[in-house]
Formats: structure tokens, C-alpha cells, sequence
């Protein structure tokens, strides 16, 4: 496994619960990264001698800023090319956009913003907006993430969407607040694992905890106890408990080894992938964490 990419899921706590978040980011989430944590894990990325991009995401990271811009700091310094993920709760007009991006212009190369329905009111289009407009005054390239609704994937049955937009993988809070306004298709056909690439992955999120995640949910060790070196190489994608059914056959491979009691129909591979994971928890506890991925808003 040769990493270029490495995604901190800086913190699960965000301002909003968006409908389709991966990783049921709330303001009622707990988990974020110190700094020595920070540190440890960029040290850790550089040792590899393979990563080229480093993603500071969430949640949403600009709640803790201070550690943020350190940890952007560093990263910079040690020679990554760096990007946020953010929802720009901190844009209510341009200038306090300027203000807290100015101190992150010249570091990082791309600043992601999610815009769309499950983010749009009024306030949250005008944040967009100021954020656009600071990142473009301060010369910081900035991007905009946009998911579709549910509806824009039913019609044609082929998940075709425009080139400005995203779909919906029903897994996480969208496993619960979506997919009863999604075509659902029998479980059989989930054969493959259309998103991720589970035998030779370019990257992986680390959380707060330390978890090195393949998908979110889906662990491969942790960095805190196994340097990220060692989790690379020791990587079997086949001998996986999880990797492995879904390389062989999707999800519904997985429900078909471990005997899951499953529906009829699901949203997407996704959704019939996530529940499958969510049934089998007990059984393989070290590998299917942490809690906050899997709904559990107040760890056990």
C-alpha cells in the first residue's frame, strides 16, 4: 500500500447535522485532535516518504483554530501540499472571512466548502459566498462540494449527475435520514465496492483517536500504537475480515460469508455495506470503530 494522500479527521463535532454526513458530524460529537497528537501523526506522514497531500477535515476543523493553523503550519513546513474541508460557519461577511483566513494564505492550496440543500438556508448561501470571496482576495484556491438530493439519483438509474456535483453514499446519518427517498435495488447486486479502492489505496483518514481508516468505519490500526509505516506494510486487503469479502464479492459478499440477516432491497452498495458493518460491530470490535462513525453520539 503506497499512500499519497492523508486525511485528518480533525475533530467529529461540527456546527450542522447534514443529512448525508459520513461520519454523523454534530455539535453534540466529541473527539478532536490535540496538538502533539497533530504533530505526532504529520511526523508519522513523513516518515512514510510517500505522502504528498495533507486534508485537515472534519467535522469541522475552524472550531479549533488555533491548533489548526499550527498543525497547517507544520505541514507546509515539512514540505505537503495542504487542504481544508469546511462549511464556513466563520464567513457571516467578508471581512471576518478575511480574518480568519489570512493567517492560512500562502499555506494551504485548497480550501473545500460544502454548498448545497443539505447545507442551504439563506445564512449558510451568504457564508459561502464571503468565503469564496476571502479565499479568492488572498489568493487561496478554493473548491465547493455539492451533493445531490436523492431524487436527482432516481431518474435514469445510472447515478449520472453533473460534473459540479457529488453523489449521495448512503452510509453514515444518510444510512438513516435518506434512503427512504432513494430507488432501492436488490441486495444481490451490490458486488463490488464502487468508491473505494480497498486493495491499493492513495488514501486514508486518521481520527482523533488515532484510527487509520480505509473507509470511515473500517480500520486497518492505529497510528497511536503501530507506526503508520508498519500499518501500511502489514496491510493484507484479502486476509482483511472486511476488505477482503467486499474485494471478492461487494457487500453482499460480506452479508453471505458472516450469514447477516439483511432486507430485500438497499439504497446502494453503500447502504447495504454500512448496515452489513453495523451488524457485525460485536464481532470484530477493534476493526469496525469508533463509535462516533457508527451513530453512537456518547462513546461507551
Amino acid at each position: 500500500m503506497t499512500l499519497s494522500g492523508l486525511h485528518l479527521i480533525f475533530t467529529y463535532r461540527c456546527t450542522r447535522e447534514c443529512d448525508h454526513c459520513f461520519v454523523w458530524g454534530s455539535p453534540r460529537q466529541h473527539g478532536r485532535m490535540t496538538l502533539p497528537a497533530v504533530l505526532y501523526i504529520l511526523q508519522q506522514a513523513k516518515d512514510l516518504e510517500t505522502i504528498e497531500w495533507i486534508y485537515f477535515e472534519g467535522g469541522e476543523p475552524f472550531l479549533y483554530r488555533t491548533v489548526l493553523l499550527k498543525g497547517v503550519q507544520v505541514a507546509a513546513g515539512l514540505g505537503f501540499h495542504v487542504g481544508i474541508v469546511s462549511n464556513s460557519f466563520w464567513a457571516r461577511d467578508v471581512e471576518h472571512a478575511l480574518e480568519w483566513l489570512r493567517p492560512f494564505a500562502g499555506l494551504i492550496e485548497d480550501l473545500t466548502v460544502s454548498s448545497d440543500r443539505y447545507h442551504e438556508d439563506e445564512t449558510h448561501s451568504q457564508h459561502i459566498k464571503h468565503a469564496r470571496t476571502a479565499a479568492e482576495q488572498l489568493g487561496i484556491p478554493v473548491s465547493v462540494i455539492s451533493i445531490v438530493q436523492p431524487e436527482a439519483m432516481n431518474t435514469g438509474g445510472n447515478g449520472q449527475v453533473s460534473d459540479s456535483e457529488s453523489i449521495i453514499m448512503y452510509r453514515g446519518r444518510a444510512s438513516e435520514t435518506l434512503v427512504t427517498r432513494a430507488i432501492q435495488r436488490p441486495w444481490e447486486r451490490f458486488t463490488t465496492c464502487p468508491y473505494e479502492n480497498l486493495r491499493e489505496p492513495k488514501r486514508v483518514h486518521v481520527d482523533p483517536f488515532g484510527n487509520v481508516h480505509i473507509c470511515q468505519g473500517v480500520l486497518l490500526g492505529n497510528i497511536f500504537q503501530t507506526p503508520l509505516r508498519e500499518v501500511c506494510e502489514g496491510y493484507d486487503a484479502d486476509a482483511h475480515p472486511i476488505t477482503g469479502p467486499l474485494l471478492q464479492g461487494g457487500p453482499a459478499e460480506l452479508v453471505r460469508r458472516y450469514d447477516l440477516p439483511h432486507e430485500a432491497t438497499y439504497a446502494d452498495a453503500c447502504h447495504l455495506c454500512y448496515e452489513a458493518r453495523r451488524a457485525l460491530r460485536e464481532r470484530f470490535p477493534e476493526i469496525l470503530q469508533p463509535d462516533q462513525v457508527y451513530g453512537v453520539l456518547e462513546a461507551r
